[in-house]
């Protein structure tokens, strides 16, 4: 039996169609941005190529760690610094990767807390935000430095800020040990604590501050880790001696707070892991990212 020309062409756009459609495209983003990407971008990338989409958001850290044990499988893999992007890339998982979007630190608080007048006040620059922290009984909230680049950043910009101040006892004030047990959280129970009022202040993204429309305190972009300008001339002031997850010890230095997205080279679907990056960079995405608090690509604020 022959086909002829036109209704083969049709059958082949029919099942390539109902290939796409049955594709879901697995995108493993740094922790902080779920609310952009699960709420947002994710599903408008689905629907504009009829695919489904499932995100993964973890410390970066520790999902470069787990994908490059194919413990975790996915498509594109978002980092927040440059640092879990190398340990993919040297297992092979990536070839190159492109800036989508900034941030920088600000300390979130909880307007359940018993100390939200006093956080209010040092929004407003009345009061200075350190001394507030280092209220006792304040319950102060972080991430893991071992396997998220969040946890490692608040101590970058608590060891600036004693230097910025002359404050040098700031950092263990606030955060006692670097590894303190009674303050350190996953991201996402974290900032679930924080809403509830179980933490009373915590480390923070601005642009995870903003998208999920917490209260938050900004800092001096001396100490706040999002001013190109200042890398060469002041943050690398800031070091940290850590012992990572393969048990290596390392002296970490603060590296740009700017999300970088890349196609995974065991992706299941590579030509829409592509295109996804690029609909990251389109007009609309970006718009995207501004309206949830990110700054530009290459570490422009808003």
């Amino acid at each position: 039996m022959r086909i002829g020309s036109g209704l083969l062409g049709a059958v082949l756009l029919f099942q390539v169609a109902t290939v796409q459609a049955s594709a879901t495209l697995r995108v493993a983003y740094a922790g902080s941005m779920g609310v952009v990407m699960d709420r947002f971008l994710g599903p408008a990338f689905a629907r504009q190529q009829h695919i489904e989409y499932q995100g993964i958001g973890r410390g970066a850290y520790g999902l470069a760690h787990l994908l490059v044990a194919h413990q975790v499988q996915a498509d594109v893999f978002i980092s927040i610094t440059p640092g879990p992007l190398d340990i993919v890339r040297r297992a092979g998982l990536v070839a190159e990767a492109v800036p989508v979007a900034s941030t920088q630190m600000v300390i979130s608080y909880s307007p359940k807390s018993a100390y939200v007048k006093a956080f209010r006040q040092a929004a407003a620059g009345h009061l200075p935000w350190y001394d507030v922290l280092s209220k006792p009984g304040l319950r102060f909230g972080r991430t893991d430095p071992v396997v998220d680049p969040q946890g490692r950043n608040i101590i970058f910009t608590l060891q600036l800020a004693a230097r910025y101040y002359h404050r040098p006892g700031l950092l263990k004030d606030i955060l006692g040990e670097n590894l303190n047990p009674r303050q350190i959280f996953s991201e996402a129970s974290l900032l679930s604590r924080l809403e509830a009022g179980q933490v009373d202040a915590a480390s923070s993204y601005l642009s995870s501050a903003q998208s999920r429309h917490l209260p938050y305190i900004r800092l001096p972009r001396e100490i706040n880790l999002g001013a190109p300008g200042l890398w060469a001339s002041w943050y690398r002031h800031a070091q940290l001696n850590l012992r990572l997850a393969d048990g290596q010890r390392m002296v970490l230095h603060p590296q740009p707070l700017v999300f970088y997205a890349a196609v995974l080279a065991n992706s299941s679907h590579p030509a829409l892991a592509r295109q996804f990056v690029r609909f990251l960079l389109s007009p609309a995405a970006q718009k995207v990212f501004r309206e949830n608090g990110y700054g530009g690509p290459e570490g422009e604020q808003p």
